[in-house]
């Protein structure tokens, strides 16, 4: 009863646990299928990348969700077409133009808050402020998750066959894989801007990924990879409220590093080649 006590009496805690979740359920099918397509640092890029779009809003309207979510989402995009532009029309592979773009707009954002802001609004910016989510925010990040998933629900076949087999996609004709990874990467920014919103760009991508890929050493079959995805991410929300609350920890770090000791302990005891069960 202790452990969910702050639950019961405080509404921000609740505020938060309920936008974790949805970033939960949300999100991290997507880390599922960037996992798979080998494109892991690519989220992390893209949450970098969202920054200085995030950061023209700030400067715009101040510390306004709407506003930042807005340049967030138009600058992540931009990011993403233009690495790929830049990957498909020059020798460059994928991977070091994302980075080239991404290091860049973490730059630029940095700046750009720098400019008008305090240090604390930086801090704000790039680690998010979990406990201070409001009714706007779960608004906001429910919505894109309520849309990520029904459109997860469209193009699932045509993205599963992508990842493992994009010749027969092509070979189909009904889908055009340029088409379904535009829509796939478009889902994946906008859940890291709903993130940025809750944990911050540098944390966002956190909750995405590390459950994702710790769902890898417990299943093999994609369905369940996904259902153990979400479950562990929501565990380690709530591990991380609650330590958070106990502890008097930072909020957003405390629930993406629960994250990351599941990983751990998944690297460790997953059945699917975890390193105690191979020896």
């Amino acid at each position: 009863m202790t452990l969910i006590q702050p639950f019961i009496e405080f509404g921000f805690m609740r505020r938060a646990l309920v936008a974790c979740v949805a970033l939960a359920v949300s999100a991290t099918p997507l880390g599922v299928f960037l996992s798979l397509r080998r494109m892991s640092l690519v989220g992390d890029a893209l949450s970098h990348a969202v920054l200085p779009g995030a950061a023209i809003g700030y400067l715009v309207s101040g510390l306004s969700l709407v506003a930042m979510g807005i340049g967030g989402l138009i600058a992540g995009l931009a990011v993403a077409l233009l690495s790929g532009a830049v990957s498909r029309y020059t020798p460059l592979k994928e991977d070091a133009s994302f980075s080239g773009f991404y290091l860049g707009s973490l730059a630029l954002g940095v700046t750009l808050v720098s400019l008008r802001g305090s240090s604390v609004d930086l801090l704000h910016v790039l680690f998010g402020s979990l406990l201070a989510v409001d009714n706007s925010a779960i608004l906001l990040v429910g919505s894109i998750a309520a849309f990520t998933l029904l459109t997860l629900a469209v193009i699932f076949r045509p993205l599963v066959i992508d990842a493992f087999d994009p010749d027969f996609l092509r070979a189909q004709g009904k889908w055009s894989a340029p088409l379904v990874h535009g829509i796939f990467l478009t889902l994946v920014v906008l859940n890291l801007v709903a993130g940025f919103q809750v944990l911050g760009t540098l944390m966002s991508v956190g909750l995405m990924m590390l459950p994702a890929t710790s769902a890898r050493f417990w299943s093999r079959h994609l369905a369940s990879m996904l259902g153990i995805a979400m479950l562990l991410a929501i565990v380690a929300a709530l591990i991380g409220l609650i330590l958070s609350w106990h502890y008097s920890l930072p909020a957003g770090p405390a629930v993406v590093l629960s994250a990351a000791v599941l990983f751990l302990l998944s690297v460790l005891t997953g059945p699917c080649g975890g390193l105690l069960r191979r020896r």
